[in-house]
């Protein structure tokens, strides 16, 4: 079937018990990285270039020059990975495929070599007892596509769909957990408006443009996965959320506060969780930058239809005053004053809290996950080789008091990613900071166990029936399925 088949398949049912889908039922203890990120070998086994190929290798754009032509060579050490992965304990493992080598030119056959290589990572995280949550889309558009026009061309969301069902027809018997795009807002905003992301476009109404055809690429997605795997499985959104306060008491700070949280968070969330865009926001923004005729008939049904679950990314808060500064909504932020992590950003967990209960008590009782949480910090290795991280754990141990809190309240929590498995590129900063439960040095390639990691698989020990008062215990994961002889 095609992807605009109105008959498509239904929703996968929570608490289905067929396929792999009965593997993650159960709290989800995890770890995330991204393709880009990891895998290296960007001119190997069939790979296209990716928008992010071309910015690293623009000069000016990454910290030290630096790019991510090796990374941590996952692509060839990914075994090694995954046994560490499994040393650590965890039930999860959220990934992204690199759409450039599966499509090497975002549109027309498979690169039969890049199916194979994440049907291999596949099947051997289910042997290693580990349930793949796989993320279609983290930021690596095929720079073909964006010769084309990229995301601000409308046509590109029907390639992402089309790039999904190739991806669900060969992996969805194996995959239980499906997320269509990681945080939309930045790979639009950061890379379209004010282009410190791939592309590196500076230009707003753009952005906005590009925001719209990437949230309807995610609606036509999640169709087309339903359509394309080989049992019911789940689809989700993974949206990274700020809670924004207000500087003062005011009521212009109030105001900027909420137009921020409007562009921030509900720009994304409303369109995905309720079928539309804040009309505060738009009353705002579309003077400006409208009108926004790229909205077509039946593009916010499509955006908005049911999802199985919804990825939270949470690092931080905005504290934001009335003033010049963000161009769409007028607010200006305020840097913080707390404790900072390498990123420069405030470590405030209760920020966790506050956005999973925010949108379970204003969206609904979406079951929802932690895709991502986690810092960057000053590691020191000592002489014997030990990596101390007490600023990580510390911040870990943190946000999973708020993770707690945030179920006491009633909300739908079924699962937590540490990001990042490893050390690894970090975008526009290159490879200073450094985010991992496990070091990598760069040089020689060698992981090495950070005292957080150990932590975090004593902590999963100590707590492998989830958070929750009475969950049930750390998932059964079916074997490995046959491989595919076609």
């Amino acid at each position: 079937m095609t992807v605009d088949d109105p008959s498509g398949t239904r929703p996968a049912t929570i608490g289905a018990e067929s396929g792999t889908v009965a593997a993650a039922e159960r709290f989800l203890w995890g770890v995330a990285t991204s393709a880009y990120q990891i895998e290296g070998a960007v001119h190997e086994g069939g790979r296209g270039e990716s928008i992010w190929d071309r910015f690293c290798h623009t000069g000016g754009n990454v910290a030290r020059g630096e790019n991510a032509d090796v990374a941590c060579d996952h692509y060839h050490r990914w075994e090694d990975d995954l046994d560490l992965m499994a040393s650590l304990g965890v039930g999860a493992y959220r990934f992204s495929v690199g759409w450039p080598r599966i499509q090497p030119e975002g549109r027309g056959r498979p690169n039969p070599t890049g199916l194979d290589f994440y049907r291999q990572l596949v099947n051997s995280m289910l042997e290693r007892g580990i349930v793949p949550m796989l993320t279609l889309y983290h930021w690596d558009l095929p720079q073909a596509l964006q010769d084309r026009g990229g995301w601000a061309d409308r046509d590109t969301a029907k390639r992402f769909a089309d790039f999904a069902e190739i991806t669900a027809q060969a992996l969805g018997d194996a995959v239980p957990l499906w997320v269509t795009h990681n945080e939309p807002w930045v790979s639009s905003m950061l890379g379209h408006a004010l282009g410190i992301h791939a592309p590196g476009l500076r230009d707003w109404p753009l952005a906005f443009r590009c925001a719209h055809h990437v949230l309807l690429s995610h609606g036509l997605a999640a169709e087309a996965v339903r359509a394309g795997a080989h049992q019911a499985v789940r689809v989700g959104i993974a949206l990274d959320h700020y809670p924004i306060h207000p500087a003062g008491d005011g009521p212009e700070d109030e105001q900027a506060a909420r137009l921020m949280d409007g562009f921030r968070n509900r720009w994304f969330l409303d369109p995905v969780l309720v079928g539309s865009y804040p009309s505060d926001v738009m009353g705002v923004v579309d003077p400006s930058f409208g009108p926004f005729d790229f909205i077509e008939e039946g593009d916010l049904v499509q955006i908005g239809a049911p999802l199985d679950f919804l990825g939270v990314n949470y690092y931080t808060r905005s504290v934001v005053r009335d003033g010049p500064g963000n161009p769409p909504v007028g607010a200006a932020e305020v840097p913080p004053d707390g404790q900072r992590t390498k990123m420069g950003w405030e470590v405030y967990p209760e920020g966790l809290d506050e956005a999973l209960e925010r949108i379970h008590r204003d969206y609904g009782p979406i079951p929802l996950f932690v895709t991502e949480n986690g810092a960057a910090v000053d590691d020191t290795v000592d002489a014997a080789g030990t990596v101390n991280d007490p600023d990580r754990v510390s911040y870990l141990e943190e946000h999973l008091a708020a993770a707690q809190r945030a179920i006491d309240a009633g909300v739908d929590l079924r699962g937590y990613f540490v990001w990042s498995l490893m050390d690894n590129f970090e975008w526009d900063r290159g490879y200073e900071p450094r985010f991992g439960l496990v070091r990598v040095d760069y040089p020689t390639q060698t992981r090495t166990l950070k005292d957080s990691a150990g932590w975090y698989r004593e902590f999963i020990v100590a707590r492998g029936d989830g958070l929750a008062q009475g969950s049930v215990s750390a998932p059964d994961v079916p074997a490995a399925p046959e491989p595919d002889p076609g």
